[in-house]
């Protein structure tokens, strides 16, 4: 083998384990700033829901961190967004406000935006139902999701705070890895 063809996949090894790096560095800085109830609007962003209606591990961790801080901050409006997948049989949006509704949230604090299919469009038409000129806004979603989130948010105007839910841990080198190469797809595309 020609010693071109080796250097080239040293040098191509080097510059992936640089970029792997590099993201998660990136994946780090989605932690802040973290949510003080100084922003009147919460967006939950959803995630898999199984048969029944029953949460996805990701999406009850999203949840319950939303419970805690609609309770801690009562004068915080929410919106749950999140359509329905292929593979769901409701909407991720219906199975969360049912979630929050059950947990003694007042249902008139609950917006519902149940027809996006991704984080870009969870943002985008969660937009179309907060007051025209809200420019801050906060974003609850798992550790892992939150830089990529913060990021599309920006692109569509908003200041963003956010409250981090926990990545369960069956899943987490998975996520770790799709959401490396989801941020990549959005630095280099734009959503």
């Amino acid at each position: 083998m020609k010693k071109w063809v080796i250097r080239l996949g040293v040098v191509l090894l080097a510059i992936c384990i640089a970029v792997y790096i590099w993201l998660g560095e990136e994946m780090k800085q989605g932690f802040r700033p973290a949510a003080n109830g100084t922003t009147p609007y919460m967006i939950v962003l959803g995630a898999k829901v199984k048969t029944n209606g029953i949460p996805s591990l990701s999406l009850k961790n999203r949840l319950e961190e939303a419970v805690k801080y609609l309770n801690k901050y009562p004068h915080v409006k929410v919106i749950v967004s999140g359509g329905q997948g292929a593979d769901e049989d409701r909407t991720e949006a219906s199975v969360m406000f049912k979630y929050l509704q059950d947990k003694g949230i007042d249902t008139n604090r609950i917006l519902v935006e149940d027809q996006s299919t991704s984080t870009y469009e969870n943002l985008l038409f969660s937009k179309e139902l907060l007051p025209k000129r809200t420019k801050k806004i906060t974003i609850l979603s798992n550790d892992f999701h939150l830089q990529r989130a913060k990021y599309l948010a920006e692109s569509l105007g908003f200041e963003v705070d956010v409250v981090a839910a926990k990545t369960p841990k069956s899943v987490e080198i998975k996520l770790n890895l799709r959401e490396r190469a989801a941020l990549l797809k959005t630095y280099i595309i734009g959503y």
